[in-house]
């Protein structure tokens, strides 16, 4: 809700950080300040987003193509009325997702008056309004842009991004049987680099492979809704945009194009279309309706590499077939209201190779149900089967020659089941337990690497833009804790404990953790509203250490080898052999709210890492520029190289002020 996002201590209004206090979701933010999500063991690009029944392809600026993430959220919290969260049990009509749904509900302008909000903090400003056109048409519009990079250059960071968003709702009520919504939402992202490394290495390290990074997203959409008798009818239409240019020269030195390492220009579009109909009878509700999506996919890439030798990447890509989907759901509810259960299905097929048009091979049923074994007090079940379609990066990729190398690729599939039981009372006391179990199939498999693509989708640039079989096989299982108590207006506490283990097998048949494998997650998050308008609040989170992969210093000493990517190498034979130290931080956050005849004054402080707990990844090596065996073969040429220990973390202040009238 909205009082939970408004004043969640260290999300500074950031939906990615917000989700992260609940059970499943490792939304501790360490080394390279960026908003994944990685729920109940899940990669980065198992999410899907929806923007009042819209699907938008990223809820973050700087967003990596082919998962997600990125340093900061692009959804405007003053737009949000609610969030529904689901890390499995997907609706049927919210296709894609093999980790979580995050479906955002937004509010409706204000129909009596305009109001007009301005927002100023420490790394953007924003202003937005709610309001009417006339009786029966309302609307709501929000700009915000940021000065972020001086932030990063005042705490010393190597990357300055900076970003502009902007996004609107307009609904016409033209009875009370028809109603009409126009929305969108657009981003314009630039992130160049910081050459003032203040001293330290780990800054040289990164500067020497992050590329200067360009990015234009929007989608832009319509939701018609007819209601008649007991049913409901709902048409959406959309149309998604993302322009992703990445650009790297060796030393970041651009005065020769034989120092261009990287030239990557990337244009992705989907129209989509789906109806929904929901007809309700006495105990039952029943959900069915179809969906179809045209993307086109656009690419042009230059990018020097090494595999076992310097190899130069140079293809152009212009991809487009059809996606459709079919899909019911029936909801029954016991005549005393203590049982409920669900039986959906599923089915999705596409164009792009012949396995995949057949939608029986992307066959998904599931069910759940729910009994309320005492009063508030509920017995929960679930089991279903998901797919998910791999990236465009993926399909679209090409050899030098300009064929299609993945057209082997199968959806991305996931057996799931949950069993639990949970408590609500009337007072807002909410408490839970669940365990889980989800067995992944047909992942996707780097030939040249010989790892899971998707353990790459946590750094900025690009996942999936190579040769991969859909040969990956995975586990993820453990046990969520939950408690929650919610006092309208006044009092808001969260907590949450999970314990799992993920894991894929590799080539040897032998099971391995994958990239995100902390295990142990736990948040503590509360704020509680004091007479005269004060609120206070804090939130503490802790992360168990993340699996790492040892470096290649043989590989990666080679002067080849170093000039193609600028970053060192990691051993795939030892790959997330060694366990990183766990991680905690505490944020706490305060507001003043002041009301005046005509206009309110609200001011905030929002300290993240107060307690200055450092983040300790695992060392890198770096090149010094100097050739040990400059007689050798240019093959053999090798480079002196210089550990660097990686350590983040420091205590950040943030000051906001509002305005609203």
């Amino acid at each position: 809700g909205v009082q939970e996002i408004e004043k969640n201590p260290g999300a500074n209004r950031d939906i990615s950080r917000v989700v992260g206090s609940l059970p499943g979701v490792a939304g501790v933010v360490t080394g390279g300040y960026r908003n994944d999500l990685l729920v109940r063991g899940g990669g980065p690009s198992e999410n899907r987003f929806f923007y009042d029944g819209i699907e938008i392809p990223t809820i973050n600026h700087f967003s990596t193509q082919g998962a997600s993430g990125g340093p900061v959220g692009i959804i405007d919290a003053d737009f949000i009325r609610e969030v529904d969260f689901y890390a499995g049990n997907f609706p049927v009509s919210r296709g894609g997702a093999l980790s979580s749904v995050l479906d955002l509900k937004l509010k409706d302008g204000d129909p009596l008056r305009n109001n007009f909000k301005f927002t100023v903090g420490a790394s953007e400003a924003g202003f937005s309004s709610s309001g009417h056109f006339g009786k029966k048409t309302n609307y709501l519009v929000s700009a915000r842009t940021s000065y972020l990079q001086l932030l990063f250059k005042a705490i010393g960071l190597p990357f300055l991004p900076s970003f502009s968003d902007f996004q609107f709702k307009v609904e016409k009520r033209f009875d009370n049987k028809h109603e009409l919504t126009f929305l969108g939402i657009a981003g314009l992202d630039n992130m160049t680099l910081n050459d003032d490394t203040g001293g330290k290495e780990s800054n040289e390290y990164i500067l020497a492979y992050l590329p200067v990074i360009e990015q234009e997203v929007f989608t832009i959409g319509t939701a018609y809704r007819y209601f008649y008798g007991r049913n409901t009818l709902n048409l959406y239409l959309s149309h998604s945009y993302l322009n992703n240019r990445n650009t790297k020269y060796r030393n970041n030195d651009e005065s020769s194009q034989d120092n261009l390492t990287l030239k990557y220009r990337s244009v992705e579009q989907e129209t989509k279309f789906r109806l929904e109909n929901i007809t309700r009878m006495d105990r039952m509700r029943l959900t069915a309706g179809f969906g179809t999506d045209l993307p086109v996919y656009n690419n042009n890439t230059y990018q020097k590499v090494f595999y076992d030798r310097p190899v130069v990447i140079n293809y152009n890509t212009d991809l487009n077939f059809i996606k459709y989907s079919l899909f019911a759901n029936l909801n029954f509810t016991s005549a005393d209201q203590k049982f409920t259960a669900n039986v959906g299905v599923r089915a999705d097929g596409n164009s792009f190779s012949s396995y995949m048009s057949n939608p029986f091979n992307q066959f998904s049923p599931r069910v759940s149900a729910s009994y309320e074994i005492s009063p508030n007090l509920y017995l929960n079940g679930s089991a279903g089967r998901y797919y998910q379609l791999p990236p465009l990066t993926a399909l679209g990729f090409t050899d030098n020659n300009g064929i299609y190398v993945n057209k082997g690729m199968k959806y991305i599939g996931s057996d799931q089941v949950a069993f639990g039981f949970d408590y609500r009372s009337s007072e807002g006391l909410q408490f839970g337990v669940e365990l889980f179990h989800k067995w992944n199939f047909d992942g996707m498999y780097s030939l040249n690497d010989s790892i899971p693509v998707e353990g790459k989708g946590t750094n900025y640039g690009v996942v999936g833009n190579e040769e991969i079989s859909s040969d990956i096989k995975g586990r993820s299982y453990g046990a969520e804790f939950s408690f929650r108590w919610f006092v309208s207006e006044k009092f808001n506490l969260i907590s949450s404990i999970t314990l799992f283990k993920s894991e894929f097998k590799d080539k040897d048949d032998l099971y391995k953790p994958t990239s995100w494998d902390n295990r142990r997650l736990m948040t503590l998050s509360g704020s509680y509203r004091f007479p005269k308008n004060y609120v206070l609040g804090a939130k503490f989170r802790y992360s168990g250490g993340s699996p790492y992969t040892p470096l290649d210093l043989d590989r990666s000493s080679l002067v080849a080898a170093w000039d193609a990517s600028g970053r060192a190498y990691r051993d795939y034979s030892r790959y997330n052999s060694v366990y990183l130290k766990q991680f905690n931080q505490l944020d706490i956050r305060a507001d003043k709210e002041f009301y005046f005849e005509r206009f309110a004054l609200k001011v905030y402080i929002d300290i993240q890492n107060i307690l200055n707990k450092q983040y300790q990844d695992s060392d890198v090596v770096i090149s010094t520029g100097t050739i040990t065996n400059p007689q050798a073969p240019y093959e053999e040429q090798r480079y002196e190289m210089k550990r660097i220990e990686q350590v983040s973390g420091t205590v950040l202040p943030t000051i906001g002020l509002t305005i609203e009238f």
